[in-house]
């Protein structure tokens, strides 16, 4: 076979998954194996290489077709020099990994943030094929981002571009502490964590809602709540979706994206959450900056790190 393909990594801090995409960005193969994060950096290092080498073993492809291995890992990273400057989960202090897996594996190596990496993917070969402006938008425990502007990924000065979860949207009167240490950020009220919060400080203050017989209530009975009527869960995330729409709005006339991509558990509410957002955006966004603009729903769900990973080789 003389057909080019690369291999995507995404680091997790339990799992480690791999991908095979050929250069249009179809996932080919995958595989997946245990970090191995007590055993140290260095041995995950090798882990990586190991599982690099085994996916070619298990598909029809050789060594010889790589033209190379995207890596995506979070942490703060020095992009330009793959060096994992602090990864908590990890335990990764300064380590390089581009240099490491390039001695390794004998191929080129690029190594960025976890959120650009699936923000890459979903714009290579998701809801974002085909667009070459766009901001992705990952709804989970935290609110990740990143920013695809002519199909390649925003890094910044410090590379911290594309944080959206720590935009300052939340009014001092209304804003609690971020985990980033400061007040008001978007995290607060439209990741999982935050809607969870604001549902048993709604709970605790004694609020009628059905939520109150919820043994340990997660994002998603919120979101049913709210979608069954109960009217304090509609007020929570109709919160969430304010604040989402109100960071697209100041997003909109900065970056002027074609397409707005949300993924990440809460997503899952389909439209009764996005139809909110779109509201939002439709009324504080003046109309020149919204004119043909999408807000849709990630397509790639957890694959989305792989294939991204893998798109920092063919996008580079």
């Amino acid at each position: 076979m003389s057909e080019k393909i690369v291999i995507g990594v995404d680091i997790g801090g339990t799992t480690i998954k791999l991908g095979i995409c050929s250069s249009e960005g179809e996932l080919l193969h995958t595989h997946e194996g245990p970090t191995g994060v007590e055993d140290g950096s260095d041995a995950v290092c090798q882990n990586i290489a190991d599982y690099a080498r085994l996916i070619i073993d298990e598909s029809p492809y050789s060594w010889e077709q790589v033209e190379g291995v995207g890596v995506g890992i979070a942490g703060f990273l020095d992009i330009p020099n793959g060096i994992v400057k602090l990864s908590v989960n990890l335990y990764f202090n300064n380590v390089p990994l581009k240099d490491i897996l390039e001695e390794k594996l004998q191929t080129k190596v690029l190594v960025n943030n976890d959120a650009n990496v699936a923000a890459l993917g979903e714009a290579w070969a998701g809801a974002g094929r085909g667009i070459s402006d766009c901001v992705c938008y990952t709804l989970g425990t935290g609110v990740g981002g990143g920013v695809i502007i002519n199909g390649k990924i925003v890094e910044g000065f410090r590379g911290m571009a594309g944080e959206l979860g720590h935009m300052s949207v939340v009014p001092d009167l209304e804003a609690i502490q971020c985990n980033c240490g400061k007040m008001g950020c978007l995290e607060t009220v439209s990741s999982a964590t935050g809607i969870i919060r604001m549902a048993k400080d709604a709970v605790q203050r004694g609020d009628r809602t059905s939520l109150s017989f919820v043994p340990d209530i997660m994002a998603k009975d919120v979101l049913d709540a709210a979608k069954a009527g109960d009217e304090v869960a509609m007020r929570i995330v109709s919160r969430a979706a304010f604040y989402l729409g109100k960071s697209m709005a100041a997003v909109a006339v900065i970056l002027n994206p074609q397409r707005f991509i949300i993924g990440g558990g809460v997503s899952k509410a389909g439209e009764f959450l996005f139809e909110q957002i779109r509201e939002v955006v439709r009324k504080l966004t003046p109309e020149v900056a919204q004119e043909g603009v999408e807000i849709v729903p990630a397509i790639l769900g957890n694959n989305a790190g792989v294939v991204g990973a893998a798109g920092l080789i063919i996008r580079s």
